[in-house]
């Protein structure tokens, strides 16, 4: 169905003098079903006020069926954890067994990850949600555990060239969920649940089973292949799609979970790509501002691989490694929880508490860079402190979805983000030479560039979003205001037009004079 447009002059009858008091012109649009958000249709024609009480028990329900699934020991846990098998297998003897090097299996990941993010994205328009992450997790689960396999490099190629590809869909599909289940402040807290802190204890048990033929690195790989597979078969069945056909939700819910995101001014999901919305994302300059910051803040993500062979060359015994491995995660645990509650708690601050958790990673490389390399502890205690730069990284996720609007531009800059994040993380395994072992003096050089370019850029970013909210909020009233009219059937088989809150309108940021940009 085709658009089609009228326009009419609407005006008070109480008398002519009120008339011309109050005339102004009405633009009244028809649209057809696949231009408007997909929760247009639930929504339409609804006026009445939003009970409070009820939405926050519908948030409580929402969050007891899906935060599970997205925090526990499975979804991006378990999408964090298969990253991290590969520096946990590397002490685990996987270097000497096959014949390789991690950073070769780590670049060769990420590329593959760059390769397929925008069609994962497109994917995740196109299809149901939880199915098609479902689809991906249960391909990724058997490669992960086909690893164990894999007696040389070309093996692990293939399977690590599988693992990126269906990555793709796990972060920017939770992205996408977090937008369409909660309200923008919402969004920053339940994004910053996503964690792990599960892999060293599973490196650590893996250690202690002795097969013979069958290396610990290899146990390894089989237990997370297994916790993978359990994710994805969890993903088909429970996994919702949208807040408009969630399974948990009786009819009257989900219209309460959809009305919920009026203020957030971006609507639920629209399943058409739109070409325009494209094209306005590659244009916005906040689109590449949050790329460069996710490149540069993911180039010290190598340590991922890295940290546990650091912390082996301190000193460490294997044992002792795989233990404080489990450190690590406590410890993102706990930065990120703290960094999303002040981020949710204070209005306005995402840039402001993001640039401050910069701080202690930027001491954390100056200790390990001047430390003398006897001082275990305190060279212990410097991975520890760069540990918390993952807080800034967390918090731009939500910002991203929260500043931007129009279903098919909001896929395309989480696309774009995530493909720095994988440039970042490709590149990132390079600078771990073995000329610069074992004090490895040019990657920490480069780490601490990277997170003193970061919270400048989160600031930056700020200003430009703070000044454009300025300057709409100058901006003169406009006489004239739009209402819009879509196709509905009601109760008693009648087609009628009913009029559509602005606000699911899958309109983007730029399009929406009315938008305002969190900070």
């Amino acid at each position: 169905m085709s658009m089609r447009r009228t326009s009419s002059n609407v005006a008070s009858s109480e008398n002519e003098s009120e008339k011309l008091a109050h005339a102004h012109q009405t633009h009244a649009h028809a649209l057809s079903a696949k231009e408007v958000d997909t929760g247009a249709q639930m929504v339409a024609g609804l006026s009445a006020e939003l009970d409070p009480i009820e939405s926050a028990r519908v948030r409580r329900k929402i969050d007891f069926y899906i935060l599970p699934m997205m925090c526990s020991d499975s979804g991006y846990r378990i999408q964090f954890m298969d990253k991290t098998t590969l520096g946990s297998a590397a002490i685990l003897g996987i270097e000497q067994d096959a014949h390789l090097t991690t950073s070769q299996l780590g670049t060769i990941f990420y590329l593959s990850y760059l390769l397929f993010e925008y069609p994962q994205n497109l994917a995740l328009q196109r299809f149901p949600v939880g199915r098609w992450m479902s689809l991906n997790i249960f391909i990724w689960s058997i490669a992960l555990a086909c690893q164990a396999a894999c007696s040389n490099f070309a093996g692990l190629f293939v399977c690590r060239f599988l693992l990126g590809m269906c990555e793709g869909s796990i972060t920017a599909g939770f992205m996408i969920v977090s937008s369409m289940f909660y309200t923008r402040n919402e969004q920053t807290l339940r994004v910053g649940y996503w964690s792990q802190i599960i892999s060293g204890f599973i490196s650590f048990g893996s250690l202690h089973i002795h097969t013979k033929g069958f290396a610990p690195w290899q146990w390894l790989m089989i237990i997370t292949g297994i916790l993978t597979l359990i994710t994805a078969v969890i993903y088909w069945f429970f996994f919702p799609d949208s807040p408009t056909t969630a399974w948990f939700l009786t009819p009257s819910e989900r219209v309460t979970a959809v009305r919920r995101l009026k203020e957030n001014q971006t609507g639920v999901e629209n399943k058409h790509f739109k070409r325009e919305q494209m094209i306005e994302a590659l244009k916005d300059p906040k689109t590449w501002l949050f790329a460069l910051f996710s490149a540069l803040d993911n180039i010290p993500n190598s340590l991922t691989n890295q940290r546990q062979i650091i912390v082996s060359s301190f000193g460490f015994s294997t044992l002792n490694t795989t233990l404080l491995g489990c450190v690590d995660g406590f410890i993102e645990v706990a930065t990120i929880w703290t960094g999303v509650t002040i981020a949710s708690r204070i209005p306005n601050s995402r840039a402001y508490v993001g640039a401050i958790y910069f701080v202690p990673a930027l001491v954390g490389v100056l200790m390990i860079e001047f430390l003398p390399w006897s001082n275990q502890i305190g060279l212990l205690f410097g991975i520890w402190l760069v540990d918390i730069g993952i807080t800034g990284f967390v918090l731009s996720l939500s910002w991203l979805t929260t500043v931007t609007a129009g279903h098919t531009k909001r896929v395309t800059t989480n696309a774009i983000m995530l493909s720095a994040y994988c440039i970042g993380n490709a590149a990132g395994p390079f600078m771990w030479q073995s000329q610069y072992k074992p004090r490895n003096r040019i990657p920490w050089v480069v780490i601490g560039i990277c997170y003193l370019l970061c919270p400048i850029l989160l600031l930056v970013i700020r200003f430009m979003l703070a000044r454009e909210n300025a300057r709409r909020d100058a901006d003169p009233a406009v006489d004239e205001y739009e209402e819009f009219f879509i196709e509905k059937v009601s109760d008693d088989g009648k087609r009628v037009q009913v009029k559509i809150d602005k606000e699911f309108m899958d309109m983007t940021d730029k399009q929406n004079c009315d938008f305002r940009y969190v900070l």
